[in-house]
């Protein structure tokens, strides 16, 4: 479905538990297909024409040479994944020139969906950084191009990027609204793990 062709869903009186889930990664990883794909409104985007300014500066362009535009401030969507919850994306911007405002983003959130590709290690690193930086409960997920799924199977990804046992690893087309609803659960999920474990301990 297309954005004029979404239908606008009113949030409803029963969603009285907003989160704000951020959504990061690397350059051109997916973020605004991401919250594009699920979003029940029309998502509010802030995509620019590349130019050659981006050249030479920005990192994986080499990766994606049909890339022709590029998020500059954030993605905003919004999901209901029940009668009560409902998750505000914030997509953030890959390149590093537009970190300045990835600690603005960060503010509020309750948790974080880090997209990695698995051709731009250096990318899901930096992103995988400074979520933890920021200590946001977040869930790592593989979003595959080409044979990549194929390619690199969840436990390599995870051996490869470092990523803790505990964090949840999974595999998630941006563009397929199902996979990426089930992927914003698991981290609902495991961010209320977090809380009942942080409980627990105390």
């Amino acid at each position: 479905m297309s954005h004029q062709d979404r239908v606008y869903q009113p949030l409803a009186a029963s969603a009285t538990i907003p989160m704000k889930i951020l959504v990061t990664g690397g350059f051109g990883v997916g973020k605004t297909t991401l919250v594009g794909a699920i979003s029940e409104i029309t998502p509010l985007t802030t995509e620019a024409e590349m130019t050659q300014a981006g050249a030479g500066v920005d990192e994986g362009l080499e990766l994606r040479p049909d890339k022709t535009t590029t998020t500059v401030a954030f993605d905003f969507g919004r999901i209901s994944i029940d009668e009560q919850i409902v998750l505000y994306l914030f997509g953030a911007p890959g390149q590093e020139r537009f970190h300045a405002l990835w600690e603005r983003l960060c503010q509020g959130a309750v948790g974080a969906i880090v997209l990695v590709d698995t051709r731009d290690a250096e990318g899901s690193f930096a992103a995988l950084d400074r979520v933890e930086r920021a200590k946001l409960p977040y869930l790592v997920a593989h979003n595959p191009f080409g044979d990549e799924a194929e390619r690199w199977s969840l436990e390599e990804i995870r051996a490869s990027l470092d990523v803790d046992p505990g964090t949840p690893l999974l595999r998630c087309d941006a563009r397929d609204p199902a996979q990426v609803r089930e992927a914003l659960a698991a981290l609902v999920q495991h961010r209320q793990n977090l809380l009942e474990q942080e409980g627990a301990d105390e």
